[in-house]
């Protein structure tokens, strides 16, 4: 007989949901334990031993009840035990650092299978080793140059849960912008010379909030050496004889660490070096006054990148006047004079010595009321508190720095106080001679005006005369004129008064002259 697969089909979907509803049915009359609580310390010290309990509250009657214990972050079994009537499970353990982790109780029904297993709350262990052998390892040299980065690590041969410490020339170290700190690493970007000194690392870890172990490194010296800065480059002069000078040369850096070599070069080739141990060297060459010999330069190098100094021209120039001396002053209260700044210059010369003199006594750097300030090659500054020590003639004397037999002065001045403080002649006849000059300006202006109204006075006369002469000419009556042109007269004769018997005369003059030719 034969069974379609339509049929078979059926009965293998009926099956399965025959299974389903009787597995729905079983689970749905399952039940569980209680949570297990995990009772024990959270700290331990390793190779001791550690008691840890595992309690199933409301624990089922006449059925026993497995508790394990996992670490869950290992994974790993640490033990188990089987409570009969609800007492607690005891775990002893001999604590391993396999130990150190999360730890979970799981409780599980030994006999029936309805009664679902429970897991405790995690509880976490800390595993504490004693530290030992702690020692520094350089990622690097221990030398090297400033700019360079440091980084140490501190490393333990047993130990765990370690804190570090870190000391230089046993002082705590605290982190920077530059220096950090991490775990057991210590990293600084970028070293200078207040790096340098010897290192020290402290591990150590705690229990029950106090140290339980430490250890100390040894020592480890760490140098960081300066770079050599560029070097100022100089010379004076020395006379050997009348005839022969030469050229000191002086290359000094300011910092750099020891030791350094100096290289001098001309434009064309190297002249000499030398090795120094305090960051300065002297060289010596031959030389001829008011001659250009070339120029020459100044290279360092204590073993970084060689630094180079300015080129230097080698050129010596004899002292030659004149030998100009001024001043400014200082005005206090009242307009008084109180202080001077005396200036001192030669027309030429490359290495001058400027000297002051009052009266006969040469004025030394500092005194009680002066200060001498050089400001070579240009000038030199005489500062002058007036006063009465300060009275007296001064001048200043200029010569080679390598020759006094060149030595030229300037002229002498006298100053004082009451000097200072007097109007000099010259003002004196200015603002004199400005107030003469407005009086006379005054005076030719009174004067002018005088002439130029008489005039005026005169040039009216003669307009009068003329229109007396015009009357002649035409005939007109005498009387009519007089009456028609009168008030002109008294109009433009008003400031005249003095003068009308001199025109009635000549008035008088014309009518008899005009009755005449009638």
């Amino acid at each position: 007989m034969k069974v379609s697969h339509f049929s078979l089909r059926m009965f293998a979907s009926l099956l399965v949901v025959t299974l389903g509803l009787c597995y729905c049915r079983q689970d749905s009359n399952q039940t569980f334990l209680g949570i297990p609580q995990l009772i024990g310390p959270s700290e331990a010290v390793l190779g001791r031993i550690a008691v840890f309990k595992c309690v199933v509250p409301n624990h089922p009657k006449n059925e026993s009840v497995l508790l394990q214990l996992f670490n869950k972050d290992k994974d790993k079994w640490l033990g188990e035990y089987t409570s009969l009537s609800g007492e607690a499970g005891t775990f002893t353990l001999f604590i391993r650092l396999y130990h150190e982790g999360r730890l979970e109780c799981l409780a599980r029904a030994q006999s029936n299978p309805h009664i679902g297993p429970t897991v405790s709350r995690t509880h976490y262990l800390r595993v504490v080793e004693g530290v030992k052998e702690a020692h520094i390892v350089p990622s690097g040299p221990v030398e090297f140059f400033q700019g360079q980065s440091l980084e140490l690590l501190c490393e333990i041969t047993a130990g765990n849960n370690v804190s570090y410490k870190w000391l230089q020339n046993g002082q705590l170290i605290s982190p920077s912008p530059s220096l950090h700190l991490s775990d057991n690493r210590l990293f600084i970007s970028r070293t200078t010379s207040e790096n340098t000194g010897y290192y020290t690392c402290m591990a150590s870890n705690y229990f029950n909030h106090r140290v339980f172990s430490n250890s100390t490194s040894p020592d480890i010296e760490i140098t960081v050496k300066d770079v050599v800065s560029a070097p100022d480059i100089s010379f004076t002069v020395l006379k050997e004889d009348s005839y022969n000078y030469s050229a000191v040369v002086t290359c000094e850096s300011a910092s750099g660490t020891l030791p350094v070599t100096f290289s001098l070069y001309n434009r064309t080739e190297l002249v000499a070096n030398v090795t120094s141990d305090n960051r300065r060297a002297i060289f010596k060459l031959p030389l001829v006054l008011d001659q250009y010999s070339g120029e020459i330069q100044c290279n360092a190098d204590n073993g970084a990148q060689a630094a180079h100094s300015q080129w230097l021209p080698l050129e010596v120039v004899s002292v030659g006047g004149p030998v100009t001396m001024y001043y400014d002053s200082d005005i206090g209260e009242n307009f008084a004079v109180i202080g001077l700044r005396l200036y001192c210059k030669a027309a030429k010369g490359s290495h001058p010595r400027y000297q002051w003199f009052l009266n006969k006594t040469l004025l030394r750097d500092r005194g009680s009321f002066y200060y001498v300030v050089d400001q070579l090659p240009e000038q030199s500054i005489l500062l002058l508190s007036v006063g009465r020590s300060s009275a007296g003639t001064y001048r200043c004397q200029v010569s080679d720095s390598f020759d006094n037999a060149t030595a030229m002065s300037s002229r002498k001045r006298y100053l004082d106080k009451e000097v200072l403080n007097r109007l000099p002649v010259l003002v004196v006849a200015v603002v004199f001679g400005c107030f003469t000059t407005l009086i006379l300006l005054v005076s030719v202006c009174c004067c002018v005006g005088v002439v130029y109204n008489r005039g005026l006075e005169m040039e009216r006369m003669a307009v009068a005369y003329e229109d007396e002469l015009d009357l002649c000419e035409y005939g007109e009556d005498a009387g009519v004129v007089r009456s028609a042109r009168g008030g002109e007269f008294d109009q433009t004769s008003e400031a005249s008064a003095d003068e009308w018997p001199q025109i009635a005369e000549q008035k008088k003059t014309l009518e008899d002259e005009t009755f005449e030719a009638l």
